[in-house]
Parts: structure tokens; sequence; C-alpha cells
């Protein structure tokens, strides 16, 4: 028969979470979710962005720009 005060309790942090929203520290968060800084981020992903064109651009050169195709393959029209 506990149960209706375990729900009053419930609905009790319900409101105070919806309504009661302090202040929330993003660096602390940043720091707990391990999220690195933006500025060095786009480095890295600019990097292996690079990295990444380089390579496949090899396979390209090997295997042409592809127009060399058959005109009547089957399922295109």
């Amino acid at each position: 028969m506990g149960r209706g005060r375990a729900k009053a309790k419930q609905v009790k942090v319900a409101r105070q979470l919806k309504y009661n929203s302090g202040g929330t520290d993003l660096e602390r968060l940043r720091d707990e979710l391990g999220v690195r800084d933006d500025s060095n981020h786009n480095d890295d992903a600019d990097d292996s962005y690079d990295e990444l064109a380089d390579r496949y651009a090899d396979y390209a050169d090997d295997f042409g720009s592809g127009d060399d195709r058959d005109e009547g393959a089957p399922g295109r029209r």
C-alpha cells in the first residue's frame, strides 16, 4: 500500500526538474563526457579527411572516371 507515497515523491522530483532548471555547468559536463575542445577537433578532422582523400585519389587515377561503362547495362535506363 505504500505506492501513493512513492508516486508523490516521484511527482515532486519531476516538477523540480521541470520548473527549477538551475544553471547548467557546461564546462563540467564537457569534462564528464570527455569531449575535446572544438578548435582542436576540427584540425584533426581536416587532417584525417586529407589523408583519406589522398589515399583514394590513387584509386581514382587507377580506375579512371568510370565513363566507359556499358551503356546497355541491365536494370538501368
